[in-house]
């Protein structure tokens, strides 16, 4: 269990800022995830899912058609 032990005390202000944005990144994609799975947000993905093959002035910035 040595081989785990962590030493808090002995951690910089580098190595704090780098646990922080590891644990908000992962917070975020499992947000992130959530959204994307969940079903009552399939119909606002579904409308976006050819949204690179558009032409560019068929559609405005919102992804509607004009």
């Amino acid at each position: 269990m040595e081989y785990l032990h962590t030493d808090w005390a002995a951690m910089s202000s580098n190595d704090w800022q780098g646990v922080i944005l590891t644990v908000l990144a992962c917070v975020a994609m499992v947000v992130v995830y959530v959204m994307v799975f969940n079903p009552k947000n399939k119909a606002a993905f579904e409308a976006q899912n050819d949204m690179v093959l558009r032409e560019e002035s068929e559609y405005n910035n919102s992804g509607d058609k004009k």
